[in-house]
């Protein structure tokens, strides 16, 4: 069980039977010695953010949450198949668990899958990949302030806004927390 004041940023909770993770934490002390701690969770199995306060008497329950390495194999429309680099087990995941991950997938790249009560609920990505550029618009010549921005398109489909030096061929580093560009690899 969890004190409210044990609930720092990354903390992993559960309540209701739902984990969640803490994304944003604050703590307001009252008169006499009492406290309350305000606190951002995320939930683990839909994504959605919800705002809670704590009083220092709550009690909050641990979430078991596990994680395991995989390597994505390959996408058929509708499903997402991985497999266990040890065991060599293949499972697949609809597409609506894999969510907005799909849009950094590239086929033999190793991640790492979130699991509770034996049911993968996440998968983790790191912050930033490297990811090729396959289309890259054409800048309007002579437009040299710093901050033009085209639109590009990655190996694995999906389309940031780059800097106007950025052509196809080359590998940027992407976060994956907002989709946005980073920098050109060296």
């Amino acid at each position: 069980m969890y004190q409210p004041t044990d609930l720092k940023k990354g903390t992993i909770c559960q309540i209701e039977g739902v984990p969640y993770r803490v994304t944003e934490y604050g703590q307001k002390v009252m008169g006499r010695g009492g406290s309350i701690v305000n606190v951002k969770l995320k939930n683990l199995i839909d994504g959605n953010v919800i705002p809670k306060t704590f009083k220092g008497a709550d009690k909050i329950e641990h979430a078991e949450v596990s994680s395991k390495t995989v390597q994505y194999l390959y996408s058929d429309g509708d499903s997402y198949h991985f497999m266990d680099p040890e065991s060599f087990e293949q499972f697949e995941l609809l597409a609506d668990v894999v969510d907005s991950a799909k849009d950094y997938l590239k086929e033999g790249d190793t991640l790492q899958l979130q699991f509770f009560d034996d049911k993968v609920i996440n998968v983790e990505l790191p912050k930033n990949l490297f990811l090729e550029v396959t289309y890259a618009e054409d800048v309007v010549k002579g437009d040299t302030s710093g901050a033009v921005q085209k639109d590009a398109t990655l190996e694995t489909g999906l389309n940031i806004k780059v800097p106007a030096f950025i052509k196809v061929g080359d590998v940027v580093s992407v976060d994956t927390t907002n989709g946005t560009y980073r920098e050109r690899k060296k």
